[in-house]
């Protein structure tokens, strides 16, 4: 009998041995997967950092590229009006040359309507023909004069350069025009030379 109660005990020590082993064991398993709870979770941190400054780099570049695109359209656009204000006054400096021909003939003509000679006559109304062609073709190129005597003084469209007194006529009013304004399509190309009304 004693020798049972000692196998029992044995048994009893074995059996407490084998839970103080499976308890360490558990501890030891429990430590272990604490520890790499805590690594799992500083590298889910480590992570989440990495995608937020991703985040943030991606829409700044996003940001970039828009303001990119934005600024290509607003340089196309300029471009685009400089090229159709380059194509509407193509003309202008053809048309300058050719305005100083127009105020030769006018003044030819106004001073040949002086003369009473059938020969001058003659070459008036030639002279007269080469003026209306010329007038043609700058209307055609979308050419028109300014020549507003009775109107209102526009500083716009008119320069003043002599400047006169009349009692019965209204403060500004355009007297003489001394030299004939054009313009080009809407473009003033050369104001009307005029005198004008002050009081």
């Amino acid at each position: 009998m004693k020798t049972k109660k000692v196998n029992t005990k044995k048994d009893n020590t074995e059996v407490l041995e084998d839970k103080v082993n499976d308890t360490g064991a558990q501890e030891i398993k429990l430590e272990s997967g604490a520890n790499s709870k805590v690594e799992d979770l500083e590298e889910i941190e480590k992570l989440s950092k990495e995608i937020e400054t991703l985040k943030n780099e991606n829409k700044s570049l996003v940001d970039k590229v828009k303001l990119s695109q934005a600024e290509l359209i607003n340089y196309r656009v300029r471009k685009d009006e400089e090229v159709q204000g380059m194509l509407k006054y193509a003309n202008q400096d053809i048309v300058k040359e050719l305005i100083l021909f127009v105020d030769n003939f006018d003044r030819a003509i106004t001073q040949t309507k002086k003369i009473q000679n059938e020969e001058v006559q003659k070459y008036l109304s030639g002279f007269e023909l080469m003026y209306n062609q010329l007038n043609t073709i700058l209307k055609k190129f979308e050419v028109e004069e300014i020549n507003r005597p009775g109107e209102v003084f526009d500083p716009k469209l008119e320069e003043a350069l002599v400047a006169e007194c009349v009692e019965d006529k209204d403060d500004e009013i355009v007297l003489e025009v001394l030299q004939k304004g054009y313009k080009l399509k809407d473009r003033v190309i050369r104001p009307a030379r005029v005198k004008i009304n002050q009081k």
